[in-house]
């Protein structure tokens, strides 16, 4: 049996997390989140109210429940934002992870730690987990500043680094591309799409099972956690269009400098995959795969509702 403390459980990532402690006997989850429980279903794990940046509050929760890992999902991702807002970014992104080593390090909890592409420049994608960073953002800066902190920490830590999260939960804070594009295109909006630069989107819950392999492989170091299919972000949208049959012609291929965004972007990313996919089974789904997945999850949300 293990027990794993998450925190940020009302998120995408944190709730794909839970759904799949929920079917896994041999997890007990504390899920923690700043305010109520958003997840819906209530029962078979904890749930309790932690911000991440109360030490006092962290400190009583570990001792409390004694978690054999903390997966650490909670952060500020949203890039331009972060550009805008230096101390808050740096709180969420780099103080927080500060406060978990603090309450890991000198005990056995395993400290897993969510990081990002963002890290690198995107001269010479895709990148294997040993790359040299160059981060052009803020928050960039800050995500690889908490991977420096961790790995120079005496916790026993693993780093997961991934890129675009797309997925579908009951109650969603915030978007994502495959959501915005498959909205937009039926309602018949034309939208502005980036046709130079190139990522590998992750089902969220391709992720959430990546998370919980690290934990049963106690899993030390970094490794990178895609989806497999690296496209143009104009391609990413393009594919969700061809999926669902949507006007492709609505879909207007722009450059990323003509968007005047707060924060840079690094121009290509990816991953490869192969030490994740050797050292901890990870099986990432296609793209295609993905959306379908992602599909038969909306329609049961709708009839739900209904």
């Amino acid at each position: 049996m293990k027990r794993i403390m998450v925190t940020g459980s009302n998120g995408l990532l944190g709730q794909k997390i839970t759904d799949l402690s929920l079917l896994d006997p041999e997890i007990e989850l504390i899920a923690t989140s700043v305010g109520p429980n958003r997840h819906p279903v209530k029962s078979g794990y904890t749930y309790e109210e932690l911000d991440v940046l109360d030490p006092i509050r962290l400190d009583e929760l570990v001792a409390k429940y004694h978690p054999n890992a903390i997966i650490h999902t909670a952060a500020m991702t949203n890039v331009d934002a972060c550009e805008l807002d230096h101390e808050k970014c740096y709180a969420l992104n780099v103080k927080s992870v500060e406060n978990l080593i603090k309450v890991s390090q000198n005990t056995d909890i395993q400290l897993i730690h969510l990081s990002t592409d963002f890290i690198f420049d995107g001269e010479d994608g895709p990148y294997a987990e040993d790359a040299e960073p160059n981060p052009l953002s803020y928050y960039g800066q800050t995500k690889l500043e908490s991977e420096i902190i961790l790995q120079n920490s005496s916790c026993n830590w693993a780093i997961l680094r991934t890129i675009i999260v797309y997925g579908i939960v009951n109650d969603m804070s915030r978007t994502n591309i495959v959501l915005w594009a498959k909205a937009a295109l039926e309602k018949g909006e034309p939208i502005n799409v980036v046709n130079d630069q190139w990522r590998m989107p992750t089902l969220a819950e391709d992720l959430a099972q990546c998370c919980l392999l690290a934990v049963k492989n106690n899993a030390k170091g970094v490794f990178n956690a895609s989806g497999k299919d690296l496209m143009s972000i104009l391609e990413i949208v393009e594919r969700v269009a061809d999926y669902y049959g949507l006007d492709k012609s609505l879909i207007n291929p722009i450059s990323a400098e003509s968007l005047n965004q707060a924060a840079k972007r690094p121009k290509k990313t990816g991953f490869i995959l192969d030490k994740t996919i050797k050292e901890l089974g990870y099986q990432p789904h296609s793209f295609e795969e993905g959306i379908a997945f992602m599909e038969k999850q909306i329609n049961a949300i709708n009839n739900m509702k209904k």
